[in-house]
């Protein structure tokens, strides 16, 4: 892969910095340890840019709804909403609701398409296009989720930190040179895992200038790579940040575990012979951090009366997070990327006559599946009008709490003004207890389970009052309530492979599908340029389509 020349940007992330700041940095094939790696400053302006890169790599769309339940088809357009057609229907095409499709909406891209699938498959992509056929703009921007050259210029950025850090920069002790190469090791390998479930094989390399071209290669080796190079950098990591203005924005030891742990997860549905070690690693991993969490009571669990908290981010149950705010200067640049865009609608959204309905809702149906009883807190404090598919009256509060006192205070088209949320507590304890269940160890599976549904104030699993499902169903609906709107649903149909059932989602896949890599997502052609031995996704360029 060749070199890349760029001029570092650094987006502020943290309340430190009180307006966006441009660090002009050497081209990377000048940069040498004796001209600039020579300060603590040099090595956080460096980190800084990563996790700034990172954000605005996040926000350049929807990526918590596209990776979540847009795709699964969990998500359809509002009916009766006023809101963009064309935003409406690009969720009605990510989620295979070709009939949800407004009527004055033309389908974007849809003629230039060379594929010979479905038309589902056609839609989908047809979803992803960022112009319609005209030319014309289209506002929700997926086709991002396409391209992964601001992964690998990350990637590229942490390599070279890391060998210069390995090389030795004076100014640094010891302690501080592990804590430095182990957050960089954090960095990079959350941009491989992050690719590894978007694209499925990823190109993989750690060399500072790796010069010569590379195919790519299979994701569960990338990520055996990825766990491996994640356990040699764990304990250089306070436990959890302490400074109160970098608490889970920058990387811990409990954000590296919870990669971890979501990397052994994805690993076992993809590699049958280890999967056993995969969730005993997963296990392990997840008793290590609630040990340390109970004596050290952080990171926790909040009540959920205080939620807002959690959301506007830097929160004890927060282990990771592309920190946002408005206070800050920090404003969204894309203002579709928040979940709150299309589950919202006045209060907390303004100004209140664009927005008297949501552009989309979650089904009837589903939520149906997720609250089969009614006395869960979740549904009040998280909801309006929950299983009514009325965009003027349902409404997603979860990221609702923070929202501005009038259109112009800073937050986009007045948003509720909340940081994205990646890893937090309550997904380590139910992976935990995924890797329980799956183990057979039953009973302590339900302990970590009932953990969630007590901060809930619910039943308790097994519900005396008939809950249908089994305790690992029982587990994936509770990952799917809890973790509603943080970009994680459609992956845990993915790698469980529940993808490939009606069952348990409203935009299935046939096995056959999922085996030629129809979960993934197409791979934009720029990822061809100067690499020979590149190859895109088979499955979205008409290989072996029906």
């Amino acid at each position: 892969m060749k070199k890349i020349i760029f001029c570092l940007v650094l987006l502020v992330i943290a309340s430190q910095y009180s307006c966006k700041k441009f660090l002009d940095i050497t081209p990377i094939d000048k940069v040498t340890g004796n001209n600039y790696y020579k300060s603590v400053q040099d090595v956080e302006s460096n980190i800084t840019d990563m996790y700034g890169r990172l954000y605005v790599k996040y926000t350049q769309t929807n990526t918590a709804g596209a990776t979540g339940e847009f795709r699964s088809g969990e998500v359809v357009p509002s009916s009766n909403g006023v809101n963009s057609r064309v935003i409406r229907g690009d969720i009605a095409l990510l989620g295979g609701h070709r009939n949800r499709i407004p009527n004055s909406q033309t389908t974007p891209g849809l003629q230039t398409i060379q594929v010979n699938g479905t038309r589902s498959d056609r839609l989908l992509l047809a979803a992803l296009f960022d112009r319609d056929d005209q030319g014309n703009t289209n506002p929700t921007q997926f086709g991002n989720l396409t391209r992964w050259n601001e992964y690998y210029q990350v990637i590229q950025s942490a390599n070279i930190l890391i060998e210069k850090l390995q090389d030795g920069i004076p100014a640094l002790n010891q302690d501080q040179t592990k804590a430095y190469i182990a957050e960089a090791k954090f960095v990079r390998n959350y941009c491989y895992f992050t690719m590894v479930r978007l694209y499925g094989d990823v190109v993989y390399y750690t060399s500072a200038f790796q010069k010569d071209p590379l195919p790519r290669e299979n994701m569960v080796s990338v990520l055996k790579k990825c766990i491996a190079d994640l356990k040699t950098a764990k304990n250089d990591l306070p436990l959890m940040i302490s400074d109160p203005t970098n608490r889970s924005v920058r990387a811990s030891k409990a954000a590296i575990i919870a990669l971890l742990m979501n990397m052994n997860m994805w690993n076992a549905g993809f590699d049958a012979a280890g999967k056993t070690g995969y969730y005993q690693e997963t296990e392990a991993l997840g008793a290590e951090l609630m040990t340390q969490a109970d004596i050290f009571k952080s990171p926790r669990l909040y009540t959920l009366s205080e939620w807002a908290l959690v959301t506007k981010g830097r929160s004890e149950e927060g282990l990771f997070e592309l920190f946002n705010s408005a206070n800050y200067g920090s404003a969204i640049p894309f203002n579709l990327a928040p979940i709150g865009e299309a589950f919202t609608h006045f209060p907390y959204k303004l100004p209140e006559y664009d927005n008297r309905s949501s552009p989309a809702v979650f089904t009837a149906e589903y939520m149906k599946k997720l609250y089969p009883e009614l006395n869960d807190l979740r549904l009040s404090i998280w909801f309006e009008d929950a299983f009514n598919q009325n965009a003027e009256t349902f409404q997603l509060k979860k990221f609702a709490n923070n929202s501005p006192i009038d259109g112009s205070a800073g937050a986009v088209n007045g948003l509720p003004d909340n940081t994205f949320l990646i890893f937090r507590y309550a997904d380590v304890i139910l992976l935990r207890a995924e890797a329980l269940a799956e183990l057979n160890i039953n009973d302590r599976a339900t302990d970590m389970l009932n953990k969630i549904r007590r901060r809930a104030v619910t039943a308790d699993f097994p519900n005396p009052n008939g809950e249908p499902y089994s305790l690992k169903d029982a587990i994936f609906y509770e990952r799917a309530k809890e973790l509603m709107g943080e970009g994680t649903h459609y992956f845990d149909l993915v790698r469980t492979k529940r993808i490939t059932s009606r069952n348990y989602t409203e935009n299935p896949l046939t096995s056959d599908k999922f085996a030629r890599g129809g979960w993934t997502w197409p791979i934009d052609g720029s990822a061809l340029s100067n690499n020979p031995l590149m190859t895109l996704n088979a499955y979205w360029i008409g290989s072996g389509l029906e």
